[in-house]
């Protein structure tokens, strides 16, 4: 055999191998045929039928996903609604907190497409949450006319997969949808310079498209230091968070600040931002807020005072504290 010859078969045998793994594998698992049957028809002994399913499941040609169904309280839902005057709300009991955006990101995708329409307007704002349902997100039938339009700016040069831009992309993909961008940061250095980014023909444009959603997707951020979105990511130093709190903030959606009975504050921080106004948000007849947590109670309760979110997606532990809390 030549050098040339050789270096042929090599890759042909690591095929035929990859090959074999997976018609073990498709005879166990998708035939439903059990390991002696498998031996009988490949020739072999049952104990290599095992070592190869083995091999196929560490080589990444099986891969095992299990989808476990979300168990939702809808009692505790009911009593949510009625306290808060809600369109929707959806209560995932989460087990462990390391599962806690991945099953709001589950439940909010569903709630979403529920809801969503041909020839919709979806806007959407930013955050981990906001990521999460975009990640959960799972369309089985086509909704035809779709456009997704950004609420908020963008954060910064570089994109991140929770910021406004990397958000509108992937639900462009998902949904097949057109995304409509602001392409401006969502915070300048002060009122005049938001003031020429706002009368800023393109930035006009993608404003519109907004204040002519139909449905929003929305976070619904902390101002504690420990938990703020705006001050982990350096977009906000701590005084400015500090000074933010000062006004009584204790929440944002959108980056509209709010204290606990749900009014506006901030307001000097936020003539520096570039997106949707409190008016505008308000306008959008669908508003689904998805957050949860211990961090997240009283922004949910502002939030809710304030009528920013009509339909929420959150955990038990979370709105049941709500509830005690707001009696």
């Amino acid at each position: 055999m030549t050098a040339e010859s050789a270096t042929v078969t090599e890759p042909n045998r690591q095929e035929d191998r990859q090959n074999l793994l997976a018609d073990v594998a498709e005879m166990y698992f998708l035939e439903g045929k059990n390991q002696a049957e498998i031996a009988q028809s490949l020739g072999m002994t049952r104990s290599n039928v095992s070592r190869l399913l083995t091999e196929a499941r560490h080589s990444g040609i099986v891969q095992i996903h299990v989808n476990r169904p979300n168990r939702e309280n809808a009692t505790l839902a009911q009593e949510l609604v009625k306290r808060f005057a809600l369109v929707n709300a959806r209560i995932v009991n989460v087990d462990q907190n390391t599962q806690l955006l991945t099953k709001l990101g589950q439940v909010a995708g569903n709630e979403l497409l529920s809801h969503l329409k041909p020839g919709w307007v979806l806007g959407t704002s930013w955050g981990t949450a906001i990521n999460a349902t975009v990640e959960q997100l799972e369309v089985q039938t086509p909704i035809s006319g779709v456009r997704v339009a950004q609420l908020l700016g963008a954060l910064g040069a570089r994109i991140k997969g929770y910021d406004g831009h990397a958000i509108v992309r992937r639900l462009e993909q998902k949904l097949n949808a057109e995304g409509i961008y602001i392409n401006a940061p969502f915070l300048v250095e002060g009122p005049t310079v938001a003031q020429s980014l706002l009368e800023n023909k393109s930035v006009v444009e993608s404003l519109s498209f907004a204040r002519e959603a139909n449905i929003a997707l929305l976070g619904v951020g902390s101002t504690e230091l420990e938990h703020s979105s705006y001050y982990l990511a350096n977009y906000v130093t701590r005084e400015e968070m500090l000074s933010i709190q000062s006004t009584g903030a204790i929440g944002d959606v959108c980056g509209r600040f709010f204290n606990l009975d749900g009014e506006i504050c901030a307001k000097d921080f936020q003539k520096r931002l570039i997106g949707i106004t409190v008016e505008d948000l308000l306008h959008i007849p669908l508003r689904i807020g998805v957050a949860g947590g211990p961090a997240k109670v009283d922004p949910i309760i502002g939030a809710l005072r304030g009528g920013l979110v009509n339909i929420l997606i959150s955990d038990e532990a979370t709105v049941n504290e709500v509830l005690r809390r707001t009696k």
